[in-house]
């Protein structure tokens, strides 16, 4: 494949196709120059294509979540953090609005940069 722009899906087919041979060549290389250049075309084109902001993409809240659904903290270590299990509740169920306190000791215990919990976000008002 000539490396060339991507305007069309089998053109972006193409280059994934490409990627994948290419995969694990050398930096330096020819071979390792054409994967770069392909992955930025790549990524240009799903750029244009699908185009995400990041503010669409989570905020807080699920940065919080994903913390303990996936990277192994648990609600209960929020709560220490916070210093009551009931103010980690209200976080996690929108009810209570993090405060510059509270991101800045998630983000030193979690290791989560604070940017991603500085982000507003909708909270929901008591019945």
């Amino acid at each position: 494949m000539e490396i060339r722009p991507i305007r069309t899906d089998d053109d972006y087919r193409a280059a994934l196709s490409e990627i994948a041979a290419a995969w694990g060549a050398p930096d330096g290389t020819e071979a390792g120059d054409r994967l770069d250049v392909l992955l930025a075309l790549v990524d240009a084109y799903e750029d244009r294509r699908w185009p995400i902001s990041v503010e669409d993409r989570f905020d807080p809240v699920d940065v919080l979540t994903y913390a303990i659904e996936d990277l192994g903290h648990s609600q209960a270590e929020l709560a220490t953090i916070l210093s009551s299990r009931s103010r980690a509740s209200e976080v996690l169920s929108r009810r209570r609005a993090l405060t510059a306190g509270m991101i800045h000791k998630i983000s030193e215990a979690w290791k989560i940069p604070a940017d991603l919990l500085v982000r507003p976000y909708r909270v929901e008002r008591a019945a």
